[in-house]
């Protein structure tokens, strides 16, 4: 693992040139704070910066409880200059899936997200797609879930991320993998992931730029979806000591950052002094 001492994070960065970069959204560009969002210090300078540079830059994130419209302009409220062509949350994407075969979905997801599913077939559901879903995870949405996929012959589950907890008001909250993980257990499936940190996901952001994975940095605060999921995909991955990060995310069995900042602000100063 690198240490999160200058010279050796600078030779991370030199490995191979850096010729685009991926940010994750929450807990790398913003918190939640008092039901708020709010920009992480440095973090606007930091897009900026990475902006005037030239360098390509995509915004991957999981987010499923609202929008991409309505996510890009709270970003742009706090003061991020980010379009919606840069924004890539896993909703957009399922809904190609479903489209492309021919699936009509039972959804678990936040009701703000309803919005990119509409228009979406659901009548006689031969799917289910959970997101984060939050107080919608209750005992009887779960129940019905579990019911539409359980009568199915071939039951399809789609989770949009796998991810297992988040950061929100400084306190760690339950995300859609654990959720997912209840309705595999007690149907005995495995669900298709979309958003981070399937390979698909991460290969169809790449392809938006036209980037090569060993030529991209995926900057994010989690260790197992953003910084694995990266890595597995060809990529660097690069832990934010920000957002969701815990001190024993440095010591994970699996998963070795190949560098460690404490913000995206320094990690963006590395970058460009390595250019």
């Amino acid at each position: 693992m690198v240490s999160l001492e200058l010279p050796s994070a600078v030779m991370a960065f030199n490995q191979k040139p850096v010729r685009a970069v991926l940010l994750d959204i929450s807990g790398v560009l913003k918190n939640c704070v008092d039901g708020k969002d709010v920009a992480i210090k440095g973090s606007v300078d930091a897009v900026n910066r990475l902006k005037a540079s030239g360098m390509p830059v995509r915004f991957c994130t999981n987010e499923t409880t609202t929008t991409r419209s309505a996510l890009v302009k709270k970003l742009q409220a706090i003061g991020f200059k980010v379009e919606e062509d840069e924004v890539f949350p896993p909703a957009p994407a399922t809904c190609l899936i479903l489209k492309q075969r021919g699936l009509r979905p039972h959804l678990l997801i936040h009701p703000a997200l309803e919005p990119d599913f509409k228009g979406m077939e659901q009548k006689d559901p031969n799917c289910v797609v959970i997101g984060d879903a939050q107080e919608s995870f209750s005992y009887q949405n779960m129940n019905a879930a579990f019911q539409t996929l359980i009568a199915l012959d071939k039951p399809v589950l789609i989770s949009m991320g796998q991810g297992k907890y988040y950061s929100e008001d400084n306190k760690l909250v339950l995300d859609v993998g654990a959720y997912k993980a209840a309705l595999e257990y007690a149907c005995g499936i495995q669900a298709e992931v979309v958003g981070k940190p399937s390979q698909a996901f991460f290969l169809s952001v790449l392809s938006s730029m036209n980037a090569k994975p060993e030529e991209t940095v995926m900057v994010g605060d989690d260790i197992e979806s953003d910084v694995g999921g990266a890595q597995k995909c060809g990529m660097r991955g690069v832990l934010v000591r920000t957002g969701k990060y815990r001190p024993s995310d440095e010591q994970h069995p699996k998963v070795k950052p190949d560098s460690i900042v404490d913000n995206l602000a320094q990690a963006v100063d590395i970058l460009l002094k390595t250019k």
